[in-house]
């Protein structure tokens, strides 16, 4: 059965998402202890589990003090979330790291086309300074899938960053460019070196990490638009937790591939869930998470616009700031 999810999954062509949806919450009832304990406390009988709604989702903050994975499945690569100094992280185990590596290549062929026409250029700072970080693995799979010498990640060395893209802007390539890079590291090189990226894509993964003070995602946009000629400023959508992204070609509206589903569930009553248009806490459908838990409630606060499209609006009282994710105001 699993295998057969992750052959639907991938294959492009059209799948009952929730029939695999509710396959895969049978398995991972049966299979994965802590889930199964928690819709056991939750007195929810499996059996009677006949939509996505009634599906339990289990809440981001199991993966810091759990392990949430499967029985007999063996840990291939331990992703872990990035936090201030004192945070406890979070740790994804992920058992099938090719899952995640089909995941992101689908996703970014969905929304961006083939990476061999891009040059990718990271600025992802934070995230170089440890090897657990799920973003740099993501980015740089892509940036060698370039197949490019000029695509590659910056670290602190933004002048050299500047005159790479005005290289490229110089010697016409046939390739686009992507910036792609954490929110405080783009600020900071918008301030330091504003130019016209005008013909560039800037896509922020969000996180300030504590370098600056929290701000609004529209405060930011406005800011790079501004110092690099931008019309849009493009967002990736990912967490430690999950194995699948969503991204937004601008205006902070996300779209996600098509084994990711968002719902909303109640703030005041966290069992009521739907998929319904309106404001919410945000529950995520990941059906590339075979091997943890695919179901997830999370800290952030949605807006969900219509069955494909979705805003972060904020985060829910007491939960951390996370790196991959802006702060912004509901």
């Amino acid at each position: 059965m699993v295998s057969k999810i992750q052959e639907k999954i991938f294959s492009g062509e059209k799948f009952n998402f929730e029939e695999i949806a509710l396959s895969l919450f049978e398995f991972q009832y049966f299979n994965n202890p802590i889930y199964r304990q928690f819709t056991y406390y939750l007195h929810i009988d499996f059996k009677k589990v006949q939509s996505i709604s009634q599906i339990p989702f289990l809440p981001i903050d199991f993966f810091k003090t759990h392990s949430v994975i499967t029985q007999n499945a063996s840990v291939e690569k331990i992703f872990e979330s990035s936090g201030t100094t004192g945070q406890i992280t979070s740790k994804h185990l992920v058992a099938d790291v090719s899952l995640y590596e089909q995941s992101f290549i689908n996703g970014f062929d969905l929304f961006y086309g083939k990476a061999t026409d891009w040059i990718i250029l990271a600025l992802l700072p934070s995230y170089l300074e440890r090897n657990t970080s799920s973003l740099v693995y993501m980015v740089d799979d892509l940036i060698k899938k370039t197949n490019s010498e000029h695509s590659g990640f910056y670290l602190n060395n933004l002048q050299e960053l500047a005159e790479k893209i005005v290289y490229l802007k110089e010697n016409k390539t046939n390739k686009k460019i992507l910036l792609i890079g954490v929110t405080f590291a783009l600020l900071d090189f918008a301030e330091q070196f504003p130019m016209n990226l005008s013909e560039v894509v800037i896509m922020e993964t969000g996180g300030m990490k504590g370098r600056r003070k929290e701000m609004m995602r529209e405060e930011v946009h406005v800011i790079l638009k501004q110092n690099f000629n931008a019309f849009h400023i493009h967002s990736e959508y990912g967490m430690t937790e999950l194995l699948s992204q969503g991204y937004s070609a601008g205006e902070g509206v996300f779209k996600t591939p098509p084994w990711m589903k968002i719902l909303k569930r109640d703030i005041y009553n966290p069992l009521q869930v739907s998929a319904n248009i309106g404001r919410g806490a945000l529950n995520v459908i990941d059906l590339a998470n075979i091997y943890s838990c695919a179901f997830i409630a999370t800290q952030d606060l949605v807006n969900i616009i219509s069955d494909t499209t979705f805003e972060i609006i904020g985060r829910t009282d007491n939960s951390d700031i996370r790196g991959c994710n802006l702060m912004v105001a509901l």
